[in-house]
């Protein structure tokens, strides 16, 4: 009887995995930096060795018992995936422990750039960061004043910037070849100028996006992240229509919109809670009592699986 509910036990495997999957994927919430999909993507082959090794364990502890089907091949792929998960822990320790020690400065790097207009009167910027923390904010009066803190891993970000027929060109990217285990920094904060408008393009793979646009003569805002959430403030005096759409997998997204400009915001796709107090509801749209009846509107678009919105009146 005994040996009949042996076979029959499943193995632990299965659900082992699914609880690291889990876990990888609550740490990079909380911890913008970390990419779990690189974690997987790099550290998947020790899964096959750990279950190979439990393997022959089990093929070795049979041989000796004389009965190939006492269950032991369960007890050893649970034994071959918690070592898999402590080896997993081992590594995420270290690497969150080297970045306090002595040799920290080695790994880390912080880079500032400035860009002058060199005469243009409008600018085009796209920003494509594979995670991290950005923030992005007025203040400068060139085209872009950037400070990036980064771990080297990552590599430099790199800046190019030409002007053509009085329109600045502008982007900002990041190459991301290399694997990142464990907490990873890469925060930049980008401050662009105050009086020249602004069409700006984001791409985040993964992180935190703090885009304080207020100051900003912004007229087209398209922003596309992967994971993590977002802040998003349009308020301020705006002379522009501005056309805004946020997409991709946000886990929350807040828009903080003026109250005495017309706003028209449209949600559609995979989207989770809408707190819209402030606003009436007709289908899948939103206004505020002032739109159309000022000369400029903010038409905001957001789709895609955003997990919440809440879309504030100041």
């Amino acid at each position: 009887m005994s040996d009949t509910v042996n076979r029959e036990r499943p193995p632990l495997v299965f659900p082992i995995v699914l609880i690291v999957v889990g876990v990888l994927f609550l740490v990079a919430k909380y911890s913008p930096g970390f990419d779990p999909w690189y974690v997987i993507k790099t550290y998947w082959p020790l899964i096959l060795i750990f279950l190979g090794l439990a393997k022959i364990f089990d093929s070795a502890r049979a041989s000796r018992g004389g009965n190939a089907n006492s269950g032991a091949w369960s007890a050893g792929a649970t034994i071959g995936s918690v070592a898999f998960i402590v080896v997993l822990i081992v590594l995420l320790f270290h690497t969150r422990g080297f970045s306090h020690n002595r040799h920290f400065s080695s790994i880390m790097r912080h880079e500032s750039q400035a860009v002058e207009l060199q005469g243009a009167t409008s600018l085009n910027a796209t920003v494509q960061s594979p995670s991290g923390i950005l923030t992005v904010s007025g203040g400068s009066n060139r085209t872009l004043d950037a400070a990036f803190n980064f771990a080297e891993s990552f590599g430099a970000p790199v800046v190019d910037y030409h002007v053509a027929s009085g329109v600045g060109q502008l982007s900002v990217t990041q190459n991301h070849d290399e694997p990142h285990f464990g907490i990873s920094r890469n925060d930049w904060s980008l401050r662009f100028n105050e009086s020249t408008p602004l069409s700006l393009k984001i791409d985040v793979g993964a992180g935190e996006g703090r885009l304080h646009l207020r100051d900003i003569p912004l007229t087209q805002l398209l922003l596309n992240m992967g994971a993590g959430k977002v802040m998003v403030d349009l308020t301020g005096d705006r002379k522009k229509d501005v056309d805004a759409d946020i997409e991709g997998g946000v886990g929350e997204a807040t828009v903080r919109l003026p109250r005495s400009i017309g706003v028209i915001a449209h949600a559609s796709g995979g989207i989770g809670n809408i707190s819209a107090a402030d606003f009436n509801k007709q289908g899948d749209e939103y206004t505020n009592a002032a739109y159309g009846k000022t000369p400029v509107t903010i038409r905001l678009k957001v789709q895609g699986g955003v997990g919440s919105i809440k879309l504030m009146m100041e």
